[in-house]
């Protein structure tokens, strides 16, 4: 055992990932991962994490630093979850596990600062296209939410990451059906973000939606079940809804990537799309990353991938606790 041992967690709407590195490592120790829907508060999961870590004998060693990934807004005193209703601070993190501090993140600046760690062997490439070298990379998520976020290399070849809330910028729709589910979700949230297409929420909003607009019943309740439906030949409208999924999907990264200028490629990673990889290559996803008029011959140099390593963010919250403080 090692002088220290440093937290690393990875929370998001649904689960909360947690694990542990000691001094030195670049990789991390899982210690588990919970059902946000099982416990009622932030404090009562780290109840169980204590109870857990103690399981592992760690107070064998003097608690260090925590990097924690959060799905919200890192840089405030109370840290809120834009899909769930915990609430936490930093003292409430070091007095209970008894580390000496604790380093916030956004949950998908630590999926993007994990892209240079990934191999050949976690990544499905979707389209044409050749990374360069040291160019900016966007991580783009759908989960619980949307996630975005761009890693970018300083002069001194330092990977440094640029995060922020790329999944609440405005829904614009490209077909006419796609401006009649702006139209639906419109009346149900008056503004609309992608995310509230871009992820399992999304994958139901879109459903109901299109069943709106094609007079059809809605017969599933959950994305999981739409998308259980979207591989069953009979399921028309299950069908529509994840092709239309993906082909919003593919037109968001395709705007990321003109926007942020992604010569390094664009990452899809989160936990819904890995499950419908198939899916995925029958839709318009790369098409629609590509038809940016003007800008098609641009973005067809610029790879697409979904990322299979199913801990990004602990990945990436242990490279994040490591890095220089020019790289935070």
């Amino acid at each position: 055992m090692s002088e220290n041992w440093h937290l690393l967690g990875d929370i998001g709407g649904t689960h909360a990932r947690f694990g542990y590195c000691e001094d030195g490592e670049s990789g991390y120790h899982p210690i588990g991962t919970y059902k946000v829907a099982a416990f009622p508060t932030f404090q009562s999961v780290l109840e169980q994490l204590k109870s857990d870590i103690d399981g592992l004998a760690l107070a064998q060693s003097a608690g260090g630093e925590a990097c924690l990934a959060v799905a919200g807004p890192p840089h405030v005193d109370t840290i809120s979850f834009t899909n769930s209703a915990w609430r936490f601070d930093r003292p409430m993190v070091l007095d209970m596990l008894g580390l000496r501090a604790v380093k916030i993140i956004n949950d998908f600046a630590a999926a993007a600062r994990a892209l240079p760690l990934l191999d050949a062997s976690q990544l499905e490439k979707v389209g044409g296209g050749t990374p360069e070298p040291s160019a900016p990379c966007v991580a783009l998520g759908p989960g619980t939410g949307l996630g975005v976020a761009t890693l970018v290399t300083s002069h001194a070849g330092e990977p440094m990451v640029i995060s922020g809330e790329g999944g609440h910028v405005d829904f614009a729709p490209v077909t006419n059906v796609e401006a009649a589910v702006l139209d639906f979700l419109r009346a149900r949230y008056g503004r609309v973000s992608i995310e509230r297409l871009c992820c399992g929420d999304g994958i139901t909003n879109i459903y109901q939606a299109l069943a709106h607009h094609r007079g059809l019943t809605v017969e599933h309740a959950t994305a999981a079940q739409i998308g259980a439906a979207a591989t069953q030949a009979e399921d028309a409208l299950s069908r529509e809804t994840m092709a239309m999924f993906f082909a919003v999907l593919g037109a968001a990264a395709g705007n990321f990537a003109l926007t942020l200028g992604a010569r390094g490629g664009v990452y899809i990673a989160g936990g819904i799309v890995p499950r419908y990889l198939d899916l995925l290559r029958r839709s318009d996803f790369r098409a629609r990353f590509l038809a940016k008029g003007r800008f098609a011959d641009y973005l067809s140099g610029i790879p697409t991938y979904v990322v299979t390593h199913t801990e990004l963010g602990l990945l990436g919250a242990a490279a994040s606790l490591n890095d220089p403080p020019s790289a935070r």
